[in-house]
């Protein structure tokens, strides 16, 4: 069915403009959820360096330094991947610098 402007209606969901805005809200959604895992690994960094430096856990110490090394790998090949820039990435570092002040 073909309406006034003589598009069908199909052709104008497919239109330039609407896949465009479309296509940028579903982009900038899909950066935010990228960010927040960011500051999950992040956070599981922070708790893993804290374990290090606490005496109870001497005994599994060589475990700690491997689930961070494999942590910290992670972390860089995700920025890497979604192309997350150096001034996101010291932002999520400082909330998990203020978190770890609070504990």
């Amino acid at each position: 069915m073909r309406d006034h402007d003589g598009w069908r209606n199909e052709e104008k969901c497919k239109g330039e403009g609407h896949r465009g805005r479309h296509h940028q809200g579903a982009q900038t959604f899909r950066r935010g959820r990228a960010l927040e895992f960011l500051e999950r690994l992040n956070g599981k960094r922070a708790t893993l360096k804290q374990q290090l430096e606490a005496p109870e856990f001497t005994d599994i110490k060589p475990v700690l330094l491997g689930e961070l090394k494999a942590v910290e790998s992670i972390i860089d090949e995700y920025t890497r991947h979604f192309e997350i820039r150096e001034r996101e990435d010291s932002q999520t570092n400082n909330q998990d610098g203020k978190e770890e002040g609070s504990n």
